[in-house]
């Protein structure tokens, strides 16, 4: 190649070479046994160059390349960098593989509840404890260079999603910001936010995925590929649903219609039987065991199937070692039990019975296991090392596993596309399916990665198509203010300059750009107002005010006939309120019109019956047995005018709804006794309007109005019509602007104005109670710092304390209001009703204030359900007795600890001085912190 160039050329050559050799990007690509890709190369150069980064690519592309180099940077520079992570998990993996490639001196861990070097010149932490230094005005933020914020599409999550922009906006100004994504759609509008806050921001979007993802659908034997391509093979021209599939799922959808046709013979209906059964053979879901066994034949394993549920995980494995299957020879089942029991060698035998460890080492042993957020962690670790190296070839786990953790696979199953999202039961977004999905294939092992989805019944080829096709994954903001987060900002810049703060936030930069398009329908609008308005111009009078006198009539008609019909459906509940069981009546519309007996009046006024699926405002709802021999329990819809009792009958004690001759019966003898009744006619009352003054008033003027003879009147009311239309149009996009603009800010100041209420805030000034507040982190920081002010934790014990913090932290999984949270007595239990009163005054002020926990700001009711275990595992009880009562997986209830750990830590460093809270609150972290809650390595 050089021999072509001419002598000048050559020497340009030579020179770019030299200067390559000379950027800090050179030692740094020749750590890597792999050359850097495109993307990588262009955001370590920009970087070098000082500029900021957010790189955003495909899960397992490699973009945390990015990040390290920002660490190689700052320790050539001799900088710190901070790396964060969404996760504690992510976290300890980040950090074991910054120690292998830097040393144990060089970098450091702070997860909140461990602290491991943390001096050192490189710290991975979770992005809270960032927000926290930045905050409390940390020394360790004295020389620090670059902050990697690994997954910061993040900040789209609800509940922590602030604290990312919380990190990015007050980061100081000389920090270089590694702002890593997954694949957003609007990652360019986040880099101009960024570009806002931060200064000169490069974006890198990469779309390609280093290793090539096929989709396909496993329905019964056959494994279908998901797309087929057209005109010009492989990558070369379009996708388009497989026709298989699409034929597959129409005969499933038919219905076999044999027997109908009484033209055709008997063995003609029995060959198209045949033919149909042999047919939807083909189609079923494959079994659990049956979907690895055909996975390991194929050469597709090792695979982590996605299913959204615990359960199902842990049932998924006892399934697989229910049927005998076996992944590992016997070499690969000793590797196993020597990782596993080194790694456990800590955990005493009895608790190992407790955490189920030799079910769970036999699935390891088999190469199956499960990962889920109930797993004890040490458990999970040692999963993922298993899976790492190759003797775990089959993990079912729940999606929290597609969040960041460094588990690729050769293939992803998906069993549903159906989710838990907290509240009812969604299908999985384009979003979510990409990052589960993106798990498959291995860099620099795998050609390829497999994405498979289990055939359901009723799937839609279609679909999941438009799912495995979109990449629409829009990033949104959850930003908002919190009592914390205002007494810091107002401590650290006053109230002026932190409304200023807020409104850089990249919530209210999406509000604000969203307002740009609202406003310019404004313009449009406005526009065509005057069109309007001179089309509807009539030459006899001012035809404004024509119009403006026939919508007043109508908005007074319509007004009427509301009244009216509330008040028919009042005297139709009022009626229904009388009626007993054995009274007679005659149901006077709906589906089960005609006679019928009261066996239950309905609801007693005043209460609740969710039991049943209703609720006292819908007016009593009658059990009935009609005459066609039905039970039905019928609605204040099915009675649009009153009910009377026709007659009475006696209901046999004997009589039982379920029993259709107790049905039969009962309906004959009412037959008998009332089926020559004839209910009398409801009399229609004379309509309001008719004797409204108001109407008469209107109708009056309408006709005296000039425009009223106008020949055109009616093309004229038309247009007025269009007019008053498009006018009410704007004037809502008018207000939506005005909601939009500056709403962060209007939050902070309602905020503030409770905070002055409280004594918190005295104008800019923080008063004593205030720095306490600035000391307590989490969703109940204000409940947390009034506990404190008000003395309810004095004089507690240690696992009293624990109690009582627990509920600050612990928020059941699913609403259970059935059974009350069994409680420790005492003192305890006075100061966790005292924690409750004080919430409900909180509750109370946040209200006046119009500060609304539905959009995410203020305090939730404290949860007591994990107040029993928390005391109970204070106060030295063994983990067993603990486990059982709090009916809890292991994992939950080391997370909770962990978290509960966090909050006494704060607890005992804002508790006044020489208050026995700080005391209790120490000795109950040292008694949490033991036992299976100190086996987790080192997050």
């Amino acid at each position: 190649m050089t021999e072509d160039m001419s002598p000048a050329e050559r020497y340009a050559a030579a020179k770019l070479r030299a200067a390559e050799q000379a950027t800090a990007l050179a030692p740094f690509r020749e750590m890597y046994d792999f050359d850097l890709d495109a993307f990588q190369l262009e955001a370590c150069k920009a970087l070098e160059a000082g500029k900021g980064v957010l790189v955003a690519a495909p899960t397992g592309s490699g973009k945390t390349i990015v990040g390290e180099f920002a660490v190689h940077l700052a320790l050539e520079q001799g900088r710190k960098c901070f790396y964060t992570t969404p996760i504690k998990a992510l976290s300890n993996q980040k950090y074991q593989d910054l120690v292998k490639r830097y040393g144990a001196e060089r970098v450091g861990l702070l997860t909140g509840d461990n602290s491991v070097n943390s001096e050192a010149p490189v710290i991975v932490m979770t992005t809270e404890v960032l927000r926290n230094m930045l905050y409390s005005g940390s020394q360790s933020l004295i020389g620090l260079g670059y902050v990697v914020m690994d997954e910061v599409h993040y900040l789209s999550d609800r509940f922590r999603g602030a604290v990312w922009e919380e990190v990015i906006i007050h980061l100081p100004e000389s920090v270089t910001l590694v702002s890593l994504s997954a694949t957003v759609s609007n990652a360019e509008e986040f880099g101009d936010w960024l570009d806002t806050v931060r200064g000169d921001t490069e974006v890198i979007v990469a779309e390609h995925r280093p290793v090539p993802l096929w989709q396909h659908v496993l329905a019964g034997r056959r494994m279908y590929d998901l797309f087929e391509e057209r005109d010009g093979g492989q990558g070369g021209g379009r996708r388009e649903v497989n026709p298989d599939l699409e034929r597959l799922a129409r005969m499933e959808n038919s219905r076999p219609t044999f027997g109908r046709d009484k033209r055709r013979g008997r063995n003609m209906r029995e060959a198209d039987r045949e033919r149909e059964r042999r047919q939807r053979s083909r189609i079923w879901t494959p079994s659990r065991p049956e979907v690895i066994d055909r996975l390991d034949n194929e050469g597709l394993l090792p695979a982590i199937t996605f299913i959204f549920s615990r359960a199902g995980c842990e049932a998924a494995v006892q399934q697989c070692l229910a049927s005998g299957l076996r992944l590992n020879d016997q070499e690969g089942r000793e590797r196993v039990r020597r990782i596993v029991e080194a790694r456990t060698a800590g955990i005493p035998d009895d608790d190992l019975h407790v955490l189920g460890y030799f079910e769970w080492l036999e699935g390891l042993e088999r190469g199956i296991a499960a990962h889920h957020a109930g797993m004890l962690p040490t458990f999970k670790e040692v999963v993922e090392e298993l899976f790492v190296q190759g003797l775990v070839k089959a993990v079912f786990a729940t999606e929290t596993l597609a969040l960041g953790i460094n588990m690729p696979a050769r293939s992803v199953v998906l069993e549903k596309l159906v989710k838990w999202n907290g509240e009812q039961h969604a299908d999985i977004t384009p979003g979510e399916y990409t990052q589960l999905t993106g798990r498959a294939g291995r860099r620099g092992i795998d050609v390829e990665g497999h994405a498979v989805v289990l055939w359901q019944r009723g799937m839609d080829p279609g679909a999941l198509a438009g799912l495995a096709g979109t990449r629409t994954y829009p990033l949104r903001s959850s930003f908002r203010p919190s009592y914390n987060m205002a007494v810091n900002l107002v401590s650290q810049f006053g109230r002026h300059r932190s409304r200023e703060l807020l409104e850089m936030s990249f919530a209210q930069f999406q509000a604000d750009k969203s307002v740009v398009g609202i406003s310019r329908q404004v313009q449009k609008n406005e526009e065509g107002l005057a069109g309007y308005s001179g089309s509807m111009t009539c030459h006899l009078g001012d035809f404004e005010e024509y119009s403006r006198l026939r919508r007043e009539l109508k908005d007074r008609e319509t007004e009427l006939a509301k009244q009216g019909a509330a008040q028919r459906r009042v005297a139709a509940a009022a009626a229904l309120e009388k009626l007993k069981p054995g009274d007679v009546i005659h149901v006077p519309t709906g589906k089960y019109a005609g006679l019928a007996l009261v066996l239950d009046p309905g609801m007693p006024s005043g209460r609740t019956d969710r039991h049943r699926g209703f609720d006292a405002q819908d007016g009593p709802r009658p059990l009935v047995l009609t005459a066609e021999r039905q039970v039905k329990r019928l609605a204040s819809i099915d009675f649009p005018v009153p009910v009377a009792a026709l007659d009475r009958m006696r209901i046999p004690k004997s009589f039982n709804a379920r029993s259709p001759q107790s049905r039969r019966d009962l309906a004959s003898a009412l037959r008998t006794k009332a089926g020559h009744l004839v209910p009398s006619r409801h009399r229609k009352p004379r309509a309001e309007a008719a004797d409204d003054r108001e109407i008469a008033r209107l109708r009056t003027e309408i006709r005296a109005h000039p425009c009223h003879g106008c020949a055109e009147r009616e093309d004229h009311a038309r247009w007025a019509e269009r007019y008053h239309r498009l006018l009410r149009d704007t004037r809502q996009l008018e207000r939506r602007i005005e909601g939009r603009t500056n709403t962060i800010a209007r939050t902070f100041d309602r905020i503030c104005a409770l905070l002055t209420e409280l004594d918190y805030l005295e104008g800019d000034t923080v008063t004593e109670e205030g720095r306490r507040l600035a000391r307590l982190y989490g969703e109940l920081d204000l409940l947390a710092s009034e506990c404190l002010r008000d003395g309810v934790w004095e004089g507690l014990g240690p696992a009293e304390l624990a109690a009582c913090a627990s509920a600050l932290v612990y928020e059941a999984r699913q609403a259970d209001d059935a059974v009350a949270p069994k409680l420790p007595s005492g003192k305890a239990r006075d100061a966790l009703a005292e924690m409750v009163r004080i919430w409900g005054r909180l509750d109370a002020l946040e209200e006046d204030h119009k500060i609304n926990q539905a959009e995410g700001v203020g305090q939730r009711e404290p949860d007591l359900g994990f107040a029993w275990a928390a005391y109970r595992w204070a106060s030295g009880f063994g983990l067993d007795e603990v486990l059982r009562e709090a009916e809890m997986p292991a994992g939950d209830f080391v997370r909770w600890c962990k978290q509960l750990i966090d909050i006494l830590g704060q607890i005992a460093a804002a508790a006044p001085p020489g208050s026995s809270v700080a005391r209790a609150a120490r000795k109950a972290v040292d008694g949490v912190l033991r036992g299976v809650v100190a086996y987790s390595s080192v997050g």
